[in-house]
């Protein structure tokens, strides 16, 4: 494929986000910065004892002071995805033996579907993004590239990628030790799931859908398995060759009187029938 027909592939897909590239679990803008976003769990601050509640808004405190670097806290509510339960409960219904449970299993799953779509099940989900300006891998040539309108990555794209390591490891760690004291899990996500979740906001009607591997793009999409030949001079036959074969086809066809006896006895077949 030429780079123009690239260019042109490129353009029709992602001109349009700030996304440039996810790379080792760090989201690359096109402008030159980075973030990283980690996964976190809650806590349901009504259950807490009094006590309880203020060492939770303390720590929560505390973590807000000691931030010397901006986030971003995302909280994203969807339908909730039943897929992969779904599809749990056909694998058991397929290797139950029993009749009585396995019409038990396909009522259960009608039901849960059911419920799911009349009552609108949400799914709430955490994010801290942790971002990094462009302007912190140097700005001289971060303020040219923006000024010429030019729409290519102010550096080299593994550069970028290591400055990103450097500069957000320390505050993901910082982060995860607060979020300990909160009694909040917190974790990476990685690159596969920050494709999901990308793909899952820009596509919010596919919901179940599965997001492959990046790996199982790099093979073509039809693929020879049978290695060509070289091609060689083509071999002329020997007269004795083609006198044998001219004789071989005109022995295998049919002579006049051959098909005249078929006709002959199928004549005779069908008058000795009995009516």
């Amino acid at each position: 494929m030429s780079d123009s027909a690239k260019i042109a592939i490129r353009a029709s897909t992602q001109e349009h986000l700030d996304i440039e590239d996810i790379k080792e679990g760090i989201v690359i803008l096109k402008d030159g910065g980075a973030a990283l976003i980690l996964a976190t769990t809650a806590i349901n601050f009504g259950l807490l004892s009094e006590k309880e509640q203020e060492a939770t808004i303390f720590a929560y405190a505390s973590l807000l002071n000691s931030l010397t670097f901006p986030v971003q806290i995302v909280v994203r509510s969807s339908l909730k995805d039943i897929s992969s339960y779904i599809r749990l409960i056909e694998e058991q219904e397929a290797k139950e033996k029993r009749r009585l449970i396995r019409e038990q299993l396909g009522k259960y799953k009608v039901f849960v579907q059911e419920t799911v779509q009349k009552n609108k099940v949400l799914d709430k989900k955490f994010y801290i993004v942790i971002p990094m300006s462009s302007l912190e891998l140097g700005v001289t040539k971060t303020l040219i590239t923006g000024l010429t309108g030019r729409k290519t990555l102010p550096f080299d794209k593994d550069y970028i990628l290591q400055k990103a390591k450097v500069n957000l490891y320390p505050k993901r760690d910082h982060l995860l030790r607060l979020l300990n004291r909160l009694s909040i899990k917190g974790r990476q996500l990685e690159t596969q799931e920050l494709i999901k979740l990308f793909f899952d906001i820009y596509n919010p009607e596919s919901l179940g859908q599965q997001v492959i591997t990046t790996e199982q793009y790099q093979a073509p999409l039809v693929q020879s398995t049978v290695k060509a030949k070289p091609a060689s001079a083509p071999v002329q036959p020997k007269q004795e060759e083609v006198s044998e074969a001219k004789d071989s086809q005109t022995s295998r066809m049919p002579t006049e009187e051959s098909v005249r006896d078929q006709i002959d006895n199928l004549v005779k077949e069908s008058i000795a029938q009995p009516k």
